[in-house]
């Protein structure tokens, strides 16, 4: 891999982590269109710890007030009761479905799930999803001529179930084109959740999952096409442009709908069907290498 993929991959990770558009599934198909080497999970796995970061220091005093509260409550009974005590728990608790899946299908998600078919099926598939229940949110905050305005969900009535709701859609962005952010809010929206705790949520559920992950695959990035120097570099600009998309992002959704982002994705699935079938683009592009 050379510097200047790696700065444009790294430009297309902080890009696309926090849009419901998919990351992982941008990078692939960065590399096939440019006709470079798959950067493969590894390096996408790793990349993310530039993205975590910028949500770590985002959201630095909700998550320090959280780990602070969580740590208090092992000792306090009193404590367990504490809203930010319970957010801890519940982002555990959220975040096994990933761990345990992504384990069980590593070999899966390191090869058949990289198929461009399977991408931009996942694509078409989630970006609907994701449209009704974009909907479904906007009818119940502006009601209708026989409808009255309908009062959401916070995250302070969030329980186990929703956590582990929120955590099993987590866990379906292991598949490229699902995308992390846009399973999480599509499962927060579809539950009744306003899009401001349905975002956050998915951003702190993010957390342990993509650091334990980038951690995991830390061994694998000096193997194949994929290298120490431009992996890290990548990552630095990841970080960088990742924190300016979750400040905008995070304003975005307070006033606008995700209908954008849903016929983008559903847009760019067709194209490639159409560009697939015509035999310009292969499925397998890029993956001979490494």
């Amino acid at each position: 891999m050379s510097w200047f993929e790696s700065f444009v991959l790294g430009l297309v990770q902080g890009l696309t982590e926090f849009l419901p558009i998919s990351s992982s599934a941008h990078l692939r198909l960065t590399a096939a269109f440019a006709g470079w080497h798959d950067p493969g999970a590894a390096f996408t796995a790793i990349t993310q710890i530039g993205t975590e970061a910028a949500v770590l220091i985002y959201f630095r005093k909700d998550i320090a007030r959280i780990v602070s509260a969580w740590f208090r409550s092992l000792t306090s009974k009193a404590m367990r009761s504490d809203h930010d005590a319970q957010m801890g728990w519940l982002v555990i608790i959220g975040s096994l479905p990933i761990g345990v899946l992504g384990l069980a299908f590593k070999d899966q998600i390191e090869g058949p799930f990289r198929d461009l078919r399977l991408i931009a099926t996942t694509l078409i598939v989630l970006g609907i999803v994701l449209g009704v229940a974009d909907r479904l949110a906007a009818r119940d905050e502006t009601g209708g001529k026989h409808r009255a305005i309908k009062e959401r969900k916070s995250l302070r009535e969030l329980g186990v179930k929703d956590g582990l709701i929120f955590g099993f859609c987590q866990a379906m962005a292991l598949i490229p084109g699902v995308s992390r952010s846009g399973a999480t809010i599509s499962g927060g929206l579809l539950m009744g959740y306003t899009r401001e705790a349905a975002a956050r949520y998915s951003f702190l559920l993010a957390i342990p999952a993509v650091l334990a992950s980038g951690a995991f695959e830390l061994k694998d990035a000096g193997e194949g096409h994929v290298s120490w120097g431009p992996t890290i570099f990548a990552t630095v600009i990841a970080f960088v442009v990742g924190y300016a998309v979750i400040a905008w992002f995070m304003k975005f959704i307070t006033t606008k709908s995700f209908m954008p982002f849903v016929i983008y994705r559903v847009l760019l699935g067709v194209l490639l069907f159409v560009l697939i079938g015509a035999g310009v683009l292969s499925p397998h592009a890029g993956e001979s290498a490494g």
